[in-house]
């Protein structure tokens, strides 16, 4: 293809506050990115962020899909060749699931990458957008470079903008702007040549063979993972296109919620139970979350990361490489943790947010990781993945089943609270909660675990053992991440713990957390089991009182 010259622009602009990215990157309303020069503003502080700069930089670009993302590729273009980007590796249609963006930047060895999503978060013109950057070991930026990002943000004068035209992301292959490269690769094929290097396929197939009663549903949830889950589940496992639903990816997610839990994955949990589907999964926006159920079955996402790990030789990537570590993020129940101690394996609790496992990771001091918000993952990727997570647990019923033909989830699961006992979790979300009354609650449950009497206090039937505000020193680098979330632990190993989220774009959401552990009785329903437990953690935090909220916006 023929060389196509470009010249560069300096285009004036002016900052905007409250620029600063999360753990998960800048995520804001549409509308507000589509401000002259709000989206070009912190791109560029983006490319100026990289640690070695922009200049001759290989990076991957792609998203998930949502109302925007078209229009945001093609202005990262033009900064990128403005700034002397000398590569962008860009999935077909601007569109890549962060797990296969984060294989891509290890596997083409690149400076790194701008991920356009905002993951579980709704899409569409009065909803949300988000960007973040990924490193080199295709992990989420660290706070040393998000907070440099913002830093850039608030002193912005202006940007080094390329005239390039808009460029056909349909196309496959490569197209050439002088010294500048953009490379339109297939979104899909590098990440089922991963996942086929971590699976035994050949397992999959024949359970599939064996048991062709047994009913797969994976929902997409218009995300995404819809061509992921038909190139893997329909053609490379042989199941029926009637296994995947809501495949097509949809700038608005066709028009529902793309977080992969009872409440928003509502159609798939009326199918399963009204189909007997024997296994049901649903992904979020971007691919990086799952959702595990069956005929009378749920998952919990703490169980699911526990269950993983205790049958990691169902897995030939685990089998072959052994258990490095095992991780979860503070809030996820302690089922892991109980895994860890029977297998002899070292054991990590650290705060939310995949940068902390990326750590331990690159350390090769972790191999499996989760997080109770449905995000599950290992070291193959530095993100959490929930095309993989699904995979796994086909696996692990594909393994049961060699020695109970008719195995169901339920099976798998009681099986191991029987070895194990069962920590019975649950989370209570209120969503978009007044910033100031979040602050209200937040302030109740600071002042409780600051009081020194509160050690020993019988709170209902529970004595308190512990509290305090989560600090997690970071083993690999030193440092000090606090005020992580407010941990109140009673003599019998249950906890209750709050924290403020910063995944949503506008308000607070609270996310209230209880957890009890049963080292023997395993089949009581998990509400019904947890229930004094949350009465006394809405007592103490005043939350109702604070919020007016009488109900959380989503259990899981």
């Amino acid at each position: 293809m023929p060389t196509s010259q470009f010249s560069v622009k300096q285009v004036t602009t002016t900052p905007f506050e409250g620029q600063k990215p999360g753990t998960s990157g800048l995520r804001k309303r549409v509308k507000i990115f589509q401000q002259q020069h709000y989206t070009e503003n912190f791109i560029q502080a983006t490319l100026s962020a990289i640690p070695d700069g922009p200049a001759g930089a290989t990076l991957v670009v792609g998203g998930d899909g949502r109302y925007f993302l078209k229009e945001a590729v093609q202005k990262i273009i033009r900064l990128a060749a403005g700034n002397g980007v000398k590569k962008l590796v860009v999935g077909q249609n601007g569109i890549l699931s962060t797990p296969a963006a984060s294989n891509l930047i290890r596997k083409r060895k690149a400076t790194g990458g701008i991920l356009l999503t905002a993951s579980h978060n709704p899409g569409g013109p009065d909803n949300d957008f988000g960007i973040k950057y990924n490193m080199s070991n295709g992990g989420p930026a660290p706070e040393s470079v998000t907070d440099k990002i913002y830093k850039i943000t608030t002193t912005i004068s202006s940007y080094p903008e390329a005239d390039i035209p808009a460029v056909d992301l349909s196309a496959l292959g490569t197209k050439t702007f002088g010294d500048f490269t953009i490379e339109v690769i297939d979104s899909v094929d590098d990440y089922v040549i991963l996942m086929k290097e971590i699976f035994d396929f050949a397992l999959l197939k024949n359970f599939f063979k064996k048991r062709p009663d047994y009913k797969v549903l994976f929902d997409s949830l218009h995300g995404v993972t819809g061509p992921y889950a038909q190139r893997i589940l329909v053609k490379e496992l042989g199941l029926p296109e009637s296994s995947v639903m809501n495949a097509t990816p949809s700038e608005d997610f066709g028009g529902g919620h793309p977080d992969p839990n009872l409440t928003y994955a509502h159609d798939l949990v009326a199918r399963v139970e009204k189909e007997n589907i024997d296994f049901g999964a649903a992904s979020d926006g971007d691919g990086d979350r799952n959702m595990i159920i069956g005929k009378g079955a749920f998952v919990n996402p703490s169980d699911s990361v526990a269950l993983i790990a205790a049958y990691a030789d169902a897995i030939p990537y685990f089998k072959k490489s052994g258990l490095k570590g095992l991780a979860r993020s503070m809030p996820t129940s302690g089922a892991l943790d109980r895994v860890a101690k029977k297998k002899g394996i070292q054991f990590f609790e650290t705060p939310t947010g995949w940068k902390f496992f990326g750590n331990l990771m690159d350390a090769g001091k972790c191999s499996i990781c989760g997080e109770e918000s449905f995000g599950t993952g290992s070291d193959h990727i530095r993100e959490k993945d929930g095309v993989w997570a699904i995979i796994a647990w086909l696996s692990i019923v594909a393994y049961a089943s060699e020695s109970n033909p008719k195995v169901g989830l339920n099976d798998i699961l009681n099986k191991h609270y029987e070895e194990y006992g069962r920590n019975y979790f649950s989370r209570y979300d209120y969503e978009e909660v007044d910033s100031d009354h979040a602050a209200k609650v937040m302030s109740h449950l600071t002042a409780f675990i600051n009081d020194k009497a509160s050690i020993g206090k019988k709170l209902g039937a529970y004595e308190v053992a512990t509290a305090d505000n989560f600090e997690y020193t970071d083993p690999i680098d030193g440092s000090v991440s606090k005020n992580q979330g407010i941990r109140i632990v009673f003599t019998d190993a249950s906890r209750i713990i709050f924290r403020l989220s910063g995944t949503g774009s506008q308000g607070a959401t609270i996310r209230l957390y209880v957890e009890k552990y049963a080292p023997k009785e395993y089949k009581t329903e998990t509400q019904a089991a947890i229930q004094d437990l949350i009465d006394v953690a809405l007592a103490l935090s005043r939350l109702r009182e604070e919020t007016g909220r009488e109900k959380p916006t989503v259990i899981t």
